[in-house]
């Protein structure tokens, strides 16, 4: 007796990507602030896109697509998932703001927000941003950051990747923001 019959790819009903475009978005926006790792921008776009999060936006030294090291990762979500690079991320992170966008930055510094304290804002729109994999979110965005969220940890390591961060915190944002 099979109790968990594995599905295949054609009962999933996903969408195509004309569809994912055309999709209602999770009111979030991702800034990777400097990353180095083209495996974990083309991650961040696999979890951007199982969540339907409006935009991805790259910065500084963060590679763009096309490249075969993101796609690797990535499997097609650089399509479905609207993205966009700028130069410097503190003049995004001014820039979103005066657009009453809720930025707050993914870090552990005094005064953060644990994560499972966190809430959303109903009805409107938020942006995390997520740092280098060695030095983290530079200390002048976070200075500019209206909050910053810490992922409580209890090992023996002060950090999680940047792929495994942005799965934590866009699902915690998912299934959060669907409450309110």
């Amino acid at each position: 007796m099979m109790k968990n019959r594995k599905l295949k790819n054609s009962e999933l009903s996903r969408k195509t990507i004309e569809q994912a475009k055309e999709a209602p978005k999770t009111p979030l926006l991702l800034v990777l602030d400097n990353i180095r790792s083209l495996n974990n921008i083309g991650s961040v776009f696999r979890t951007s896109d199982a969540f339907f999060i409006e935009r991805v936006y790259l910065c500084g030294i963060t590679a763009i697509p096309p490249h075969r090291d993101i796609q690797k990762t990535a499997l097609g979500a650089t399509e479905s998932v609207a993205w966009e690079y700028r130069k410097d991320t503190t003049e995004l992170i001014r820039e979103l703001i005066t657009q009453n966008v809720d930025v707050w930055a993914i870090e552990q510094t005094e005064g953060a927000v644990f994560l499972n304290d966190y809430s959303p804002k109903p009805a409107s729109k938020t942006a995390f941003i997520l740092g280098n994999e060695v030095k983290g979110v530079q200390q002048e965005v976070i200075d500019i950051a209206q909050q910053v969220i810490e992922i409580p940890q209890e090992g023996v390591k002060h950090s999680l990747n940047i792929a495994v961060t942005a799965g934590i915190v866009c699902w915690d944002f998912f299934q959060k923001y669907s409450k309110v």
